[in-house]
C-alpha cells in the first residue's frame, strides 16, 4: 500500500508540475496553478476560526450545480452553520467565486498529504460533503482520520470503472472513507456491495431538483425572446467543434428557423471560428445586442439573424425555455453534457452517441424523449422532424419533463439521511 501512495502522490506533484509548465501558454492551466499559490494561507487570513464550517467540494461547474440545492437547502434549514465551497477546476470557481450562499470558495490545494493536514487544520470542518465524482486520497484519509462526517452525494457508478478493477485497491480504499455514500441508482448500490462497501443509500439525482428550481424561477431574457420573435427556433448547448460542424452542416437543408447556440468553449479564437462555420447565415453574437433591446438598429439585426451565439457564460439552463427541441454537445468527444436542463422546459432532447455513461440519457432514449444521432443524415432528419411535426415534439417533450417529475425529491433525501446518520 505504501508503494501506492508513493506513486499516487508522485503522480499528482508531476501534474502540478506539468499544468505550471502549460501555464505559460494556456489560460485555464494559468488559472489553476496561479490560483493554488499562497492558498493555505489565505484560507487562513480568511476564515473565520471560531465558525461551524460544513465543507462542499465540486469537481467544476456540472458539480456545483448539482450541489447547488443541498446547499441552498442546507443553509435554509442552519443559517447558524457557515459554508466553505472548493472548486477543483479554473471553470468551476471562476464562474461561481461569488456565489452568494457560501461564506467562502476557494480552489481545492492540490491533494499532498502535507496540504490535506494544513487544509484541515485551518478550515476544521464539522462535516465534509463530496459532489459525484472527485476522490482525493490524502483528503478522504486525513478526514477519516479526524472522525470528520465525510458524504458523498449524487454518486453513481458503472461497470468497468477503476473502483471495481483488480488494480483498484487505492480507489477502493478512498471509498471506504466515507461515513456514507448517497448514490442515484440500485446499479451503483449493488456494485458498491460487489466490493464489500454497505453503507450506501439510493437518494437519486439533485441534478432534478435544480432544474426544476431554474423553470420555476421564471428567468426570462429579454434580447433573446426579441431574437427568436414568432419562429421556430432550436437551443444547441455546450457544443464542441464537432458538435458545430455537424449543426452547420445541416442548416440549410431545414425548414425556416432560428438556431440559438451555446458552445462549451466562449473564448475569442473559439467564437471567431464558430463565426466562420456559420458564414452561410445571419449571425450575431449575444454579447453585441445584450443591453440594447430598445435600439432600432438592434431590433432590426435580431429580426434578421438566423443564428444567435451566446458567448457568455451561465446562462444557457434559462436559455433552454426559447427552443422548441436541443441539441446537447459533447456526445461527439469524451460524453455528453447536461441534458436535464432542457428537458425539465418539456424539450425533446437531440445528442451524439456518446451518451450510455448516463443514466437519465439512457433512460430518455428508451422512453422516447430523446435521439441519439451518429451523423449529419440523422440530425437533420430529426430536426426536420420536431421543425415540421408538431404533434410528435410535443408528445416527446411531454416524456422528457414527465421523467423530470418523477425525479425530483433527492435534496430532501440526501438532507434527511444526513441527520439521521448525524443523531446515531
Amino acid at each position: 500500500m505504501k508503494r501506492l501512495n508513493f506513486i499516487y502522490n508522485f503522480v499528482l506533484e508531476l501534474f502540478y508540475v506539468a499544468m505550471s509548465l502549460l501555464g505559460k501558454v494556456n489560460h485555464k492551466a494559468y488559472l489553476f496553478t496561479s490560483g493554488r499559490k499562497g492558498l493555505i494561507k489565505k484560507i487562513n487570513a480568511e476564515i473565520d476560526h471560531s465558525a461551524d464550517i460544513i465543507w462542499v467540494h465540486c469537481a467544476s461547474v456540472g458539480e456545483f450545480e448539482q450541489g447547488r440545492p443541498l446547499i441552498e437547502q442546507y443553509r435554509k434549514e442552519h443559517p447558524d452553520k457557515k459554508i466553505l465551497i472548493t472548486f477543483f477546476s479554473p471553470s468551476g470557481y471562476e464562474l461561481r467565486k461569488n456565489y452568494s450562499q457560501a461564506d467562502w470558495v476557494y480552489y481545492l490545494p492540490i491533494d499532498t498529504k502535507r496540504n490535506a493536514v494544513a487544509f484541515l487544520d485551518a478550515v476544521k470542518p464539522s462535516m465534509a460533503l463530496f459532489i459525484k465524482y472527485e476522490y482525493w486520497y490524502n483528503y478522504l484519509q486525513e478526514l477519516k482520520r479526524r472522525n470528520i462526517p465525510t458524504y458523498v452525494v449524487s454518486a453513481i457508478f458503472i461497470p468497468g470503472q477503476r473502483f471495481f478493477k483488480w488494480y483498484g485497491v487505492i480507489f477502493r480504499k478512498m471509498l471506504k472513507c466515507f461515513s456514507h455514500i448517497f448514490v442515484q441508482d440500485e446499479r451503483s448500490k449493488t456494485l458498491l456491495k460487489s466490493i464489500g462497501i454497505e453503507n450506501v443509500t439510493v437518494s437519486g439525482d439533485t441534478r432534478f431538483d435544480r432544474v426544476k428550481a431554474i423553470v420555476q424561477s421564471g428567468s426570462t431574457i429579454p434580447i433573446i425572446e426579441f431574437f427568436k420573435g414568432d419562429s421556430l427556433c432550436w437551443v444547441a448547448g455546450s457544443t464542441w467543434p464537432a458538435d458545430e460542424r455537424l449543426i452547420a452542416s445541416v442548416m440549410a437543408d431545414l425548414p425556416p428557423h432560428k438556431l440559438i447556440i451555446a458552445p462549451h468553449e466562449v473564448d475569442g479564437k473559439h467564437i471567431a471560428t464558430l463565426l466562420d462555420m456559420f458564414a452561410g447565415c445571419r449571425v450575431v453574437k449575444y454579447s453585441e445586442v445584450i443591453g440594447k433591446e430598445n435600439d432600432p438598429k438592434t431590433k432590426l439585426l435580431l429580426r434578421e439573424s438566423k443564428v444567435m451565439i451566446i458567448d457568455t457564460v451561465g446562462i444557457l439552463s434559462s436559455v433552454y425555455r426559447y427552443g422548441l427541441f436541443a441539441y446537447i454537445g459533447g456526445g461527439f468527444g469524451t460524453g455528453i453534457h447536461n441534458i436535464l436542463e432542457a428537458a425539465t422546459y418539456g424539450l425533446p432532447v437531440i445528442f451524439g452517441p456518446k451518451y450510455t455513461r448516463f443514466k437519465e440519457a439512457v433512460d430518455l432514449v428508451s422512453l422516447g424523449g430523446a435521439k441519439s444521432i451518429t451523423g449529419s443524415g440523422e440530425l437533420a432528419e430529426s430536426c426536420r422532424l420536431y421543425l415540421e411535426d408538431p404533434v410528435i415534439r410535443k408528445t416527446n417533450g411531454r416524456i422528457c419533463l414527465d421523467y423530470i417529475d418523477r425525479n425530483v425529491g433527492a435534496t430532501r433525501k440526501v438532507l434527511d439521511g444526513i441527520y439521521n446518520l448525524n443523531r446515531i
